[in-house]
């Protein structure tokens, strides 16, 4: 029976992936015959070749990227009808339906089926896939009735032999073994700020990625065109989880880490933690609007300007009276500095037109010339510049911290040591804490070159031709017996920019005034309250999914409560969910890091771990200054306990760079560090850009060091022993933090 249902199966799995396989060829010839008809006739007959060439291209992408396990799961109805659950949704010409998108709602009940609430389900079957090929079958029968025939049960549960299976440096989906608690989180309403909060291994980062697929299939119309932001705590993390949406049908989302959300700038991680936790206050918004305020200055005393042998009299009066009336407007300084400039000029040729005509009484001659004399003077051009300095927001944060006096002037409310902390030279690196303030400074400061607000009018203009041209092209679509899934406004934004092929999302990721339609953020603990700031502004809707873990915070400038961090921006537009379930740490590692943190008088969330390991952790004790060999020593031994395992080194400090060179010098090529290293069959990496990561296997180096206040109130101890799926090995020259060993 079981060779019958697997080749049942398989027939069927065939069927699917030649009807995929028909798809991509009729997408494939019709993207051939729309580029060969080149960019020939009116423009309405361009705009329409490149609508069908952008729906034919997206198409295709979709179809590549859901060929690995493109069907996963079988509903037995009582109904009798047998329902294909899968990554996409397939029908045949006709329009019978073959398999069902997995966001669909009827595929719920895969996910959220229970024997005490079974919706219909009489069995639920898994199919495990390898390549094109049914390997494997995998049953949970709903309805007792079933058990009668014991040749109806196949298999010994998905979910644990997903749980079980090796990593391989890249994050999977879990789109197949989803459990009813993570798919009802992932299918909850998108309105407000839902927070998802799970200790480690309980599925949070795959819940998020998971529930933006989701939002993206369900609010297409809203979300595509506005576009899904996903920020994560590190460039390796980012990496680590670059494949899972394309994976889940969706190819759309800007994925970023906390210093690359501003345009233009790459920022590292900040070195000093109390530096992170200044920059990181809500306070420092008003340090950057005082400096700011800093760069509208009133002179002292009157000034003398020299414009064309004449001397024109700049009273602090004036500047104080033409300030006024520009900051009146309540645009932003760059922009109000127009206001000011053309107040002052205008009040100067007056000055310089009175003093011409004292001399020339009676002579009537045109005296225009004289506002172009006034503008162009070295004196009235350095003057008007020092009382209302154009600026960019670099040099506004970048002089604030490396001038002493605009940094006391605009810090009144930090304490001296505090302000001493943030002093830096001029051109030090960007930093992830200065990324808020760069884009703080964005919003006071506004654009800098006057010509950007009729530029963004012209564009706008341009928008609104473009979507009376998209709306014309859908009609002639239509007619043409063109099945149309898009919006109008979809179909302009497509057609933008089409020579480097980038969606509305990827489009925001240059644009600083992107309003997103909705943001992800995983391990949300650690941002800062001025990085919350900012995400805010990136979605006025304040439409978020928050995920993290606020026992893990490990930012002295992360968060205390879920409460502290949300309601000074979200007020109470925001929901708590909790994951309980620990699916990937063994219960005697989870338990053993619980025992460390509790030991160390911390209260962690403990969820509970579905499997036992094999190992229990082990403890090697060495005198000072042997860590490094021993653990040369114990890597062979753990290569072979994981047969073919990922084996992560966790180290710190300057234990970092000696492990990575110690490896390296005997497994060569074999050793990866930093990101996008997790291919490699060892990876040598710090407690923080292991965050979020998992691995089979993990070596910690000096355990005891990362419990200790810099490192965060948990510490990053406890992250670095929960990464493990399969097996923890310490090594300390010092002691040992209590509560490791039983």
């Amino acid at each position: 029976m079981h060779d019958a249902d697997l080749a049942q199966e398989q027939d069927y799995v065939a069927g699917l992936y030649t009807r995929l396989d028909e798809l991509r060829a009729e997408k494939r010839f019709q993207l051939a015959q729309v580029r060969r008809s080149g960019a020939v006739g009116t423009m309405q007959n361009v705009s329409e070749r490149d609508a069908f060439a952008a729906l034919y291209e997206d198409r295709l992408a979709q179809l590549d990227a859901v060929d690995d396990r493109l069907v996963f799961g079988r509903l037995d109805l009582d109904s009798g009808e047998a329902q294909y659950i899968g990554r996409i949704g397939l029908s045949t010409e006709d329009l019978q339906r073959l398999m069902i998108d997995w966001r669909a709602p009827e595929a719920g009940h895969f996910y959220q089926a229970t024997a005490f609430d079974r919706q219909g389900v009489r069995r639920r079957r898994h199919l495990i896939l390898q390549g094109r090929d049914v390997k494997a079958i995998e049953d949970d029968v709903l309805d007792s009735e079933l058990l009668l025939d014991q040749e109806a049960l196949q298999g010994e549960g998905a979910l644990l032999a997903a749980l079980n299976s090796r990593r391989t440096g890249r994050m999977s989906d879990i789109v197949g073994t989803i459990q009813s608690e993570q798919d009802r989180i992932i299918r909850s309403p998108m309105s407000g700020a839902l927070v998802v909060q799970g200790g480690p291994g309980t599925g949070k980062t795959a819940v998020a990625l998971h529930r933006a697929a989701y939002l993206l299939y369900s609010h297409r119309e809203r979300l595509k065109t506005a576009g899904v932001l996903l920020v994560g705590p590190s460039s390796s993390f980012m990496r680590y989880i670059e494949r899972v949406l394309p994976s889940l049908g969706e190819t759309g989302v800007v994925m970023a880490s906390v210093g690359r959300l501003m345009p233009g700038i790459t920022a590292i991680p900040e070195a000093e933690s109390d530096v992170a936790a200044i920059k990181g206050r809500l306070s420092m918004a008003k340090v950057v609007a005082n400096a700011v305020a800093n760069r509208q200055r009133i002179p002292a005393a009157t000034r003398y300007l020299e414009v064309d042998g004449r001397k024109l009299l700049l009273t602090p009066r004036q500047v104080r009276r033409a300030l006024d009336r520009a900051r009146n407007t309540g645009k932003p300084h760059n922009e109000a500095r127009l206001t000011f400039i053309k107040i002052m000029l205008r009040e100067l040729t007056e000055q310089m037109t009175e003093l011409v005509e004292e001399n020339n009484l009676g002579n009537n001659a045109d005296r225009s010339y004289l506002a172009e004399d006034v503008r162009s003077a070295r004196d009235v051009r350095t003057v008007l510049n020092l009382c209302w300095m154009p600026m960019t927001p670099e040099k506004l944060i970048s002089e604030l911290f490396s001038k002493p006096a605009i940094l006391d002037a605009c810090a009144p409310g930090l304490t001296a040591v505090e302000r001493d902390a943030l002093r830096r030279p001029v051109d030090a690196p960007w930093t992830e804490s200065d990324v808020p303030l760069l884009d703080e400074a964005a919003e006071l400061l506004g654009e800098l070159d006057p010509l950007a607000g009729r530029a963004m009018a012209q564009q706008e203009n341009d928008r609104a031709r473009d979507l009376a041209n998209a709306k014309q092209t859908l009609v002639n679509m239509e007619a043409a017996g063109v099945d149309v899934l898009v919006s109008a406004e979809e179909l302009m934004d497509g057609n933008q920019e089409r020579e480097t092929r980038l969606t509305a999302a990827e489009r925001a990721t240059t644009d600083r005034t992107w309003a997103f339609g909705h943001i992800v953020v995983d391990e949300a603990q650690e941002l800062s309250p001025m990085q919350w700031r900012l995400l805010v502004r990136r979605c006025p809707l304040k439409s978020f999914t928050i995920v993290g873990d606020i026992a893990q915070t490990s930012s002295i400038a992360g968060a205390n409560s879920w409460q502290s961090a949300l309601s000074p921006l979200f007020g109470d537009r925001w929901q708590l969910e909790e994951l309980t379930v620990n699916y990937r740490t063994p219960a005697q590692i989870a338990e053993a890091a619980v025992r460390m943190a509790n030991a160390a008088g911390l209260v962690v969330s403990a969820p509970k771990a579905v499997r036992e390991g094999k190992w229990f952790p082990e403890v090697d004790r060495v005198p000072v200054g042997g860590v490094i060999d021993r653990l040369l020593d114990v890597v062979p031994h753990e290569l072979e306990a994981l047969d073919g395992g990922l084996l992560a080194v966790i180290a710190d400090g300057d234990l970092l760079p000696e492990a990575t060179a110690a490896l390296r010098s005997v497994y060569g090529k074999r050793i990866g560090n930093g990101a996008g290293s997790y291919e490699q069959d060892i990876v040598v990496i710090s407690p923080r850009d292991a965050k979020g990561l998992e691995f089979d296997g993990v070596v910690i180096l000096e355990p005891g060091d990362m419990l200790s206040q810099k490192h965060g109130r948990v510490g990053d101890l406890y992250v670095a022993m929960t990464r493990a799926t399969q097996k923890l090995h310490l090594i300390a020259s010092g002691p040992v933090p209590a509560g490791i060993e039983p």
